[in-house]
């Protein structure tokens, strides 16, 4: 019998700081950021850092995608910082923030919430990091 085993990737540490300091940065810059959390999928053993905007719906995906691009590239080099191949951006309305926010809910300020191997409603939060819900 070949039992095949998969390694998950590691959340590391520059990856918590780049998505910590970039939450503080879309902050500054004025975007609403209501959620913003790194979340594991299984499926692709990938890491993506979740950005929850109300304003996805008003303003449209790629309006809040630019601005997220704008100020990736204006933080500074010695920062650790977050490619914009490694986020999603999602409205406030979707399923996967309603699930999460049934479990936990932050102020404004960055978090730094660890939820791993959690049932939600009957379903499995394999991994995530939770910076902000509300």
């Amino acid at each position: 019998m070949v039992t095949e085993m998969v390694v998950k990737e590691s959340l590391t540490e520059e990856m918590i700081s780049g998505g910590a300091a970039l939450v503080s940065r879309l902050d500054q810059a004025g975007l609403e950021v209501s959620g913003a959390f790194w979340f594991y999928e299984s499926e692709s053993n990938d890491w993506r850092l979740i950005i929850v905007s109300p304003h996805v719906h008003s303003e449209g995906l790629k309006a809040i995608y630019t601005q997220i691009q704008t100020v990736l590239r204006a933080m500074p080099h010695d920062q650790p910082k977050v490619s914009l191949k490694d986020i999603t951006v999602l409205d406030a309305s979707d399923s996967l923030i309603s699930l999460l926010k049934v479990a936990i809910q932050t102020g404004k300020e960055v978090s730094r919430i660890r939820v791993a191997r959690n049932m939600i409603n009957g379903r499995l939060i394999e991994d995530s990091l939770i910076y902000r819900l509300t």
